[in-house]
């Protein structure tokens, strides 16, 4: 696999997370296998997750391959890079070719990191249940491999929608892995994602109950989840950012391919 460019990336990372100040801590990376595959699904809440998400991996000496919009492959920067390491691009309106590429990666051996969430949620803690994606939970069935749930939380005070960026140092930024979960008999996706949701809920309560600099007025901390009372948007607000999100990120890709469409097309008649 490209290890080299990934592990440069993850200097770079570590450069920058000094730079930043960042105060990042990680509690039950051990609970990330060693060795053989593991499917881990985690919170969206930041375009820089994948930074925090994969230093489990990195402590218990794995790579995570993360599965991602394909847009971020065509980025000309980014996509190289996404490449080089060996993440999955994923295909919104369909993720058979994508799902294959995973299980390939499970097969041999990897780690795949998957977004339940499938998009970066406005409400900056876990979304609805009914509003999660299936994709981890059918990997792992699927493949044998246990899904391994971790939560984080802090990083969408450097970097989030909106879009929002900061780069005041010494945020505080929590990673928590929870205890592997194993397909029980005769359990299916919608189960295992049931069980998958509870357990990131409370990794997530566990992270904002030791957050060290809770906000001195809630109600006016954007980034402070409104379930504690925050300003945050409430889950039926931050629902609908969420899918008007979508809609203009499809929007920009169907306009981006029938451009390219339509620019193949003048260069054959001409």
């Amino acid at each position: 696999m490209p290890d080299l460019t990934y592990r440069v990336v993850i200097r770079a990372c570590r450069v920058l997370f000094r730079l930043l100040g960042l105060r990042v801590e990680v509690s039950g990376a051990e609970h990330l296998p060693v060795a053989g595959p593991a499917v881990v699904a985690a919170n969206h809440a930041s375009f820089a997750d994948f930074a925090v998400v994969g230093l489990p991996g990195v402590q218990r000496g794995r790579l995570v391959r993360f599965m991602a919009k394909e847009s971020v492959f065509r980025a000309p920067v980014a996509g190289p890079l996404m490449r080089a390491m060996g993440h999955v691009p994923v295909d919104r309106r369909s993720g058979a070719v994508a799902a294959r590429r995973a299980r390939r990666l499970l097969r041999d051996g990897e780690v795949v990191g998957v977004y339940p969430e499938a998009t970066i949620g406005h409400a900056f803690h876990l979304k609805e249940r009914d509003d999660l994606r299936l994709g981890a939970a059918h990997l792992a069935l699927a493949s044998g491999a246990p899904l391994v749930p971790v939560a984080h939380w802090g990083l969408h005070r450097v970097l989030t929608v909106g879009p929002r960026v900061s780069l005041r140092r010494g945020r505080w930024v929590g990673v928590a892995v929870g205890e592997p979960l194993h397909p029980g008999p005769g359990e299916d996706a919608a189960d295992l994602t049931d069980r998958w949701h509870a357990a990131v809920t409370d990794l997530l309560a566990d992270l904002l109950a030791r957050y060290p600099d809770p906000p001195v007025s809630p109600r006016a901390a954007w980034w402070w989840p409104a379930v504690l009372g925050g300003g945050a948007p409430d889950a039926r607000h931050a629902r609908r950012l969420d899918h008007e999100a979508v809609q203009r990120a499809d929007g920009l890709l169907h306009r981006a391919r029938r451009d390219r469409r339509d620019s193949g097309a003048g260069t054959e008649r001409a």
